[in-house]
């Protein structure tokens, strides 16, 4: 096979998983610009699914910019289309990026979402942040439960966040059955964890060390707003 058909292959390998992890954002948006759940879905499905059946993924690749940022922008011009919004409509027994089973509840998530003036946009780029959060405290929680440390991932995680234990290192080296020492070892360990894994999320999306620091700081912003 040639290089370019594999790098083609690569390419769109790791936006079809990029797609099947941020899809959500994307339904919340266009729940918040008013779709009812049913056009949101079919909105998201197909838009995601006509996003791979291009053949120029080269092009689609994060390092034309921040990812996010493009695929926010790609969906704004897709619902305007009216015809690209019938197309999505009428897709039937072909595969979707997004499955029906992988979307599950979207709408009951979407329902618990805050009743405030955000924007769609706003919306989204919250969504997008709290994913990558999510999607990395995931992955940490894995490896320690691998590590048969559950209980101690489940006493350190509030650290990450800058929020603290009730009594200190103390009250949480007593429920941990260890030392404040260890504790305090501990916490250094799963917050370098943290650091490295949350720069891992984000550099997927982007196509160097100096993006990984931008959108870092933007979705730190986007958090704290």
């Amino acid at each position: 096979m040639a290089a370019g058909s594999d790098d083609a292959s690569a390419a769109r390998t790791a936006l079809a998983a990029l797609c099947q992890a941020y899809w959500y954002p994307l339904y919340a948006y266009v729940r918040r610009r008013g779709a009812d759940a049913e056009d949101a879905r079919d909105l998201t499905q197909g838009f995601l699914t006509s996003l791979l059946e291009r053949r120029d993924f080269q092009r689609l690749h994060p390092d034309r910019g921040r990812f996010r940022a493009f695929l926010l922008a790609s969906f704004k011009h897709f619902v305007a289309n009216e015809s690209a919004r019938q197309r999505a409509q009428k897709r039937g027994g072909g595969a979707h990026v997004v499955s029906l089973e992988m979307m599950g509840d979207a709408e009951g998530q979407y329902q618990i979402e805050p009743a405030d003036d955000m924007t769609p946009e706003r919306l989204y780029e919250r969504r997008w942040a709290l994913l990558v959060l999510e999607r990395v405290l995931a992955s940490l929680r894995t490896e320690w439960e691998t590590a048969g440390k559950s209980a101690e991932f489940e006493g350190l995680k509030d650290s990450l966040l800058g929020q603290t234990t009730e009594g200190g290192y103390a009250s949480l080296a007593e429920r941990l059955g260890t030392t404040p020492g260890a504790v305090k070892v501990a916490v250094h360990r799963l917050r370098r964890k943290f650091r490295s894994a949350l720069r891992s999320r984000i550099a997927e999306t982007v196509d160097d060390a100096a993006g990984v620091d931008e959108e870092l700081r933007y979705l730190i912003r986007v958090l704290t707003m």
